[in-house]
């Protein structure tokens, strides 16, 4: 993917997240990052990115456009030949589909979670599927069922499973000292009481 391309996909999540159900046109971006950067970029240099007038950015804009947009610059150069193409075609960079919204949404925010390879991975093979609504719809279903996603997760990646088991474990065992540490503190008290009473008795009787 070219970096124009970049650009435009990422003005069009962009857009998404805040709402506008459009992509963010490139006027709007350069007011938005004036307002939440504290400094400026020029619709005019944008402008010449996109076309591809302008094959680079330069470190200053990289940066700035990777903190506005969350992604790591590395991200803001061109891809080699090839790189994502099963992800992004020429057709769906420019379609303006649900079904692609969801999957730009998916892609940048894969990108957002470089440093967690496990999420990114499952984030891009939602996106991949030839029904990204559908896959969202069906984690939806399995979350709202009682105890289903835990099973899955136990038979599909049963490495994570014990995590939380230990965790139940280990609440379970710190439940049981606590229950034991209050049983002896009442009992503290009721003995207390009981020697209390037989000696109020004792001086009753004299």
């Amino acid at each position: 993917m070219k970096l124009g391309e970049k650009i435009r996909y990422l003005r069009e999540v962009e857009g998404s997240l805040r709402g506008l159900d459009r992509a963010m046109t490139q006027q709007e971006l350069v007011r938005a990052i004036r307002a939440e950067m504290d400094t400026a970029v020029s619709q005019s240099y944008l402008s010449q990115i996109e076309s591809g007038a302008r094959p680079h950015l330069t470190n200053t804009t990289r940066l700035l456009l990777a903190r506005f947009f969350k992604v790591h610059p590395g991200y803001l150069v061109d891809d080699p030949e090839g790189y994502h193409a099963e992800l992004l075609s020429e057709a769906r960079m420019h379609s303006r589909t649900d079904e692609d919204k969801l999957d730009l949404w998916l892609i940048s925010g894969a990108e957002r979670f470089r440093r967690d390879p496990e999420l990114r991975r499952a984030l891009l093979a939602a996106a991949e599927h030839d029904d990204t609504r559908r896959c969202l719809l069906l984690l939806a279903a399995i979350l709202e069922t009682p105890s289903l996603a835990d099973r899955l997760l136990e038979v599909l990646r049963p490495e994570l499973a014990p995590r939380r088991k230990q965790d139940a474990k280990t609440n379970g065992a710190e439940k049981r000292i606590a229950d034991k540490r209050s049983a002896a503190r009442n009992g503290d008290r009721n003995l207390g009481r009981t020697a209390r009473e037989s000696s109020l008795h004792r001086k009753e009787r004299r």
